[in-house]
């Protein structure tokens, strides 16, 4: 079924403005199947309700999709870890780099910190520093941040200038306010979408994926969301199956552009300290290999991985020289790290399969991956049920 935009009635000026542009643009179809759909089940571990990044409690993501023209093909998704104050309660987080080829705002002081202070935004490479400016402004303005004088926004990016005129840098702080506006819990919406609007994945159609997976109780519970902006290339493989050698999408000096980028974003319910959570987003990459993907030269390939445990939050103040929160033992890592591979492999799947075909900047267009061939082979090596 389609999604239904959510209009708040305490629209500002400025909102009510931004929903005028939003009427103008022509909606995406959102009756999206996913790979689970057709009976293709990627890991052993068994996902969340709704499969999706909003598994892991409190978590919420907003999408604004910038379609304008035949030129025009970008946006800009918000992932919040809880509902409250971020820059007054923190979150623990660490960022892992796969390769640098990219501009991610707000990366040093989560590194030298431990901390995220703001939601993450996830735009084009270009409009990074107006996402930048929204956050911040967004933050200052948040009742209890009036003293309130540095503001560390965290931006990753992917580069989707093939089908987007990127260097028309088009898209608006006000549409970046959207997307975090419009974050809630719940089905997250796939493909062409937010961020992922405008982006190429293994020669096809890319975009916004997202998968959990939920430990069993003797493991603790837990639930490890993934959400990917995927933008890269490599050799595509589905469930194993050499999708991307078969379809001849692959060759010795690559039949398409291998490079590009893809930004991960991993939150989990566990209570983790930064160590730990650089450890877990170091494993998402692998999830990442399992596609196919090789993290090329020119491909900015991040993982950002957040503990929304409750028990685990920083307070902006504090009179108490110490703080004392749980932290999960080394040994426990082990099924998390399961799952954020597994939970990555299917977010980048879902991306692909949730994406349709696509003419942007230039008259170019990308088609959608050919999914009845794809499940065709999948069917022939036995992996649907």
């Amino acid at each position: 079924m389609g999604f239904p935009l959510k209009i708040k009635a305490n629209l500002h000026a400025s909102e009510g403005r931004l929903l005028f542009l939003l009427l103008l643009i022509p909606l995406i179809s959102y009756s999206q199947h996913r790979i689970r759909d057709y009976g293709v089940e990627i890991g052993v571990l068994k996902p969340g309700p709704l499969n999706a990044i909003t598994d892991v409690p409190g978590v919420k993501v907003g999408h604004f999709s910038h379609i304008k023209g035949g030129n025009i093909r970008t946006g800009a998704t918000a992932i919040f870890p809880h509902d409250g104050n971020l820059i007054q309660e923190k979150v623990p987080a660490a960022i892992y780099v796969g390769n640098g080829f990219g501009k991610l705002g707000g990366y040093t002081q989560v590194k030298e910190l431990g901390n995220l202070e703001t939601p993450i935004i996830l735009t084009n490479t270009l409009s990074v520093p107006t996402a930048v400016n929204a956050v911040i402004g967004y933050t200052l303005a948040q009742p209890g941040n009036e003293t309130v004088r540095s503001v560390n926004a965290v931006v990753g990016e992917t580069n989707d200038g093939y089908l987007n005129d990127i260097r028309l840098r088009d898209l608006s702080e006000e549409q970046v306010l959207y997307a975090i506006k419009a974050a809630d819990t719940g089905r997250v919406r796939e493909g062409n979408v937010g961020a992922g609007t405008g982006t190429v994945c293994f020669g096809f159609k890319g975009g916004i994926g997202t998968s959990s997976r939920i430990l069993p109780e003797k493991a603790g519970g837990y639930t490890v969301g993934v959400l990917v902006q995927s933008n890269f290339g490599g050799v595509l493989q589905v469930a194993g199956v050499e999708v991307g050698k078969k379809l001849g999408h692959y060759s010795d000096s690559f039949k398409y552009a291998p490079d590009g980028s893809c930004m991960i974003v991993v939150m989990t319910d566990a209570p983790l300290n930064a160590r730990n959570l650089e450890r877990l987003a170091k494993r998402a990459m692998l999830g990442l290999a399992r596609t196919g993907g090789i993290a090329s030269n020119g491909s900015g390939d991040y993982v950002i991985a957040v503990s929304t445990a409750e028990e685990c939050r920083i307070p902006y103040q504090s009179d108490d020289l110490v703080q004392t929160v749980p932290t999960l033992r080394n040994q426990a890592m082990t099924p998390l790290f399961l799952a954020v591979v597994e939970a990555t492999e299917e977010a980048i799947l879902n991306s692909l399969f949730a994406a349709e075909n696509m003419t942007g900047h230039k008259g170019r267009t990308v088609e959608a991956l050919p999914k009845e061939k794809v499940l065709q082979m999948l069917k022939e090596a036995g992996k649907i049920k």
